[in-house]
């Protein structure tokens, strides 16, 4: 008995050096302790918050005074990050409002034992390990023990219906304490290690001092089958637990990561407490430490969660993101690329013309978005526009983009692409490729009405940009072009070719089929597309009033018919064609109608 009395008097005796000792504390601006002026907002205060979070972090800075300072900065960003917290200690320099320690003033001492900055650290060793605490910087610590340490960190404003103590603890915490225990048991805050994301929970363990900005969204898993899943958009995932270590940090670099790429990508938090039944579905388990995903595109058609288990920095996390950004468009090589051989589920096709050495991030992010809407390509360029693709688009600036309508017809969207930003620089491409995406859809619609109405009728269709990839494309084995300057001779070579195309041996109506005897048959006015017949010949055969042109498109040859237009000749180049007794030539490139 006599013992324990010694031991408690020893107890109190401990606690009042520690109230006289923290009175010479100096008193702490949450203001100066982050840099940031009275004014600051939010944001600012966040963004310094979080770069000296990084750079004091117990698990990067073994310096000494580090975890003091580390401390510092914790204890000031609660208090600003708090709208009511910081507009009490504006008021009454306490975050709790209690103007009876108003100022930070102990008597006459500058210890501050009315708000947050007052701050302390007991350590208690393991078995047999002795005990220690430290008081904030101009105080004093004592130090003792060895093995494993566990750290709880107090705010001298006390808890909302706490023990009733002005301190914010009573007397049978500091028994408890010195036990190697606290009372309740789920009042740990402090920090640990072996975390790659921070290590540190709020004190209480659940509420967070982080003033939500709306860049991180609350995920719950009606907006994840509606907004995320398989939509094509790349997601930063951030899963916790209100008293999961390291979720303020680690939200804050993520919110950082997805400004920096915003329209490349978005992040969204999940609370596993509230969305259980979403975390299991995921195949996420909730732990004691947050846990970053990104929902990716990178290695299929279909999002797949991977694990971020990098440094808990923004650079590296960025790297990390735009590493799995989708890669659905495929790098070329501009010498050997023809849209043409490139078709892919009768979609259009776009073609990104830059500088750059890997597919940019803008472009992987679109590819995503617009995957199963557009055959997606990229190429390097370096100022040359001497292919012939780039010089019958007439492209001489870039970055370029140029696309190809399901018909065959090739347009230039832009170039000489400028953009101050990436968000600004997805939605300028996002409106060219909507835009783009219209006018196919009318191409389709024209190409489908005009193979009807030949499939109806006798005769011979004429051909036009919104039919060249139906009737002359590459589907077909030879094409047979009847080509006229005047309307006399118009009659005759429709006339006859129609008659001809209906005899079963030399058509075959069913051209999607890939026969290689298959042929089509179709006109065209050389006064209105007198360009067409220069990707055979230099002379562009100005000089005859009509011809035939038998064409294959695959291989890119042609032979021509220059003789009289009767039934007997016209049938008879026809069938030197199908079977191989005419000699075919190279065109000197491919035959484009605009």
């Amino acid at each position: 008995m006599a013992l324990m009395i010694r031991r408690s008097r020893l107890l109190f005796l401990l606690f009042f050096m520690f109230l006289f000792a923290s009175r010479e504390a100096k008193t702490l601006d949450p203001y100066k302790v982050l840099g940031v002026d009275k004014n600051a907002s939010q944001r600012e205060i966040q963004k310094a918050f979080h770069r000296l979070s990084l750079k004091y972090h117990p698990d990067k800075n073994k310096n000494k005074g580090a975890n003091e300072k580390f401390a510092e900065i914790n204890n000031a960003y609660e208090i600003l990050s708090d709208e009511e917290k910081k507009k009490n200690y504006d008021l009454y320099g306490d975050e709790k409002g209690n103007p009876g320690f108003g100022g930070g003033n102990f008597g006459n001492s500058g210890g501050n034992f009315g708000n947050g900055e007052g701050y302390t650290y007991f350590t208690s060793g393991g078995p047999g390990g002795g005990g220690s605490f430290t008081s904030g910087p101009g105080g004093w610590k004592t130090m003792g023990g060895q093995g494993n340490t566990k750290s709880f960190s107090f705010s001298f404003g006390g808890n909302d219906g706490g023990s009733g103590s002005p301190f914010g603890f009573d007397f049978g915490d500091m028994f408890n304490l010195f036990g190697g225990g606290m009372k309740g048991g789920n009042q740990q805050g402090g920090f640990s290690g072996g975390n790659n994301f921070g290590g540190f929970t709020d004190s209480g363990g659940t509420k967070s001092g982080f003033a939500s900005s709306g860049v991180v969204k609350d995920i719950n898993s009606q907006f994840f089958d509606k907004h995320i899943k398989d939509k094509g958009l790349t997601w930063l995932l951030l899963f916790y637990t209100p008293s999961a270590r390291g979720y303020h940090v680690l939200e804050s670099i993520v919110e950082d990561v997805a400004n920096s790429l915003q329209g490349a990508v978005k992040a969204g938090k999940i609370n596993c407490v509230t969305e259980k039944t979403l975390c299991k579905d995921i195949g996420v388990s909730p732990s004691k430490s947050a846990n970053l995903f990104i929902y990716s595109f990178k290695s299929g058609e279909r999002g797949t969660l991977v694990e971020y288990t990098g440094e808990s920095d923004a650079r590296t996390l960025k790297f990390f993101v735009q590493e799995h950004l989708p890669r659905f468009s495929k790098r070329v090589d501009l010498r050997q690329f023809d849209f043409s051989s490139s078709t892919k589920e009768n979609l259009p096709q776009v073609l990104l013309l830059s500088t750059k050495k890997d597919t940019p991030v803008m472009w992987r992010a679109l590819s995503g978005l617009y995957h199963k809407r557009f055959a997606f390509y990229d190429a390097e360029v370096h100022h040359d526009t001497s292919h012939p693709m780039l010089k019958r688009l007439g492209v001489k600036a870039f970055p370029a983009l140029v696309g190809r309508l399901v018909n065959g017809e090739e347009h230039v969207l832009k170039e000489g692409i400028s953009v101050k930003d990436l968000k600004s620089g997805i939605s300028e491409l996002r409106t060219l490729l909507e835009d783009f995406e219209k006018k196919n859809k009318m191409a389709s619609s024209r190409a489908k009405k005009a193979s009807k109405e030949d499939s109806q009728g006798n005769s011979v269709s004429y051909l036009t940009a919104s039919n060249m990839d139906n009737v002359c494309g590459d589907r077909t084995a030879v094409c047979i072009i009847g080509i006229f300057r005047s309307s006399k001779v118009k009659e005759k070579l429709e006339a006859t070719l129609s008659e001809i195309s209906q005899k079963s041996l030399v058509r075959r109506h069913n051209l999607g089929d890939g026969s290689r005897d298959s042929i089509s048959y179709c006109l065209l006015d050389a006064t209105k597309h007198s360009s067409f017949l220069y990707s055979f010949d230099k002379s562009g055969y100005k000089y005859l009033d009509k011809l035939l042109v038998a064409y294959k498109p695959k291989k890119r040859k042609f032979a021509v018919y220059t003789g009289e237009v009767t039934m007997e000749e016209v049938e008879k180049f026809v069938s030197s064609v199908l079977s191989g007794d005419v000699r075919f030539s190279n065109v000197l490139q491919k035959p484009v109608l605009r």
